[in-house]
């Protein structure tokens, strides 16, 4: 368990570090500038992801909850959507309109840090069958 956490952790910090360079360097070069702060986006869903999957990791030791995690996953995203929009609605939601560019810069750090969500859950699931 204390592999997987270290795992959890340097995975989530690598994906944190190496997405916002890489996405900070694109934009820089394309010259495009963002009406919000890339990093604290990274940061809030690299944060949210290790507490996640850290959580289910620890949930996944109990008999009674294993059969449920997918679902309490779900319930996370949920919390997570519910999280993103009520601590960036000021810089994000209230802009009415935003260029295609900005909407794609919010895109990006939500797929890479589900889809590593879903990825360490597929792998606690398949080690406890």
């Amino acid at each position: 368990m204390i592999k997987n956490f270290i795992t959890y952790t340097l995975t989530c910090i690598l994906l944190y570090t190496l997405g916002l360079f890489l996405h900070n360097t694109y934009l820089e070069t394309n010259k495009i500038l963002l009406p919000f702060s890339l990093q604290k986006i990274y940061l809030f869903h690299a944060g949210f992801s290790l507490i996640v999957c850290i959580n289910l990791l620890a949930l996944s030791n109990v008999n009674k909850i294993l059969d449920q995690l997918g679902f309490i996953y779900l319930g996370t995203i949920l919390l997570k959507i519910l999280l993103f929009s009520i601590i960036f609605y000021k810089s994000i939601i209230t802009n009415e309109i935003l260029e295609f560019s900005a909407r794609i810069s919010l895109i990006i750090p939500i797929l890479i840090f589900l889809l590593t969500e879903a990825f360490f859950l597929v792998q606690i699931l398949q080690k406890k069958e």
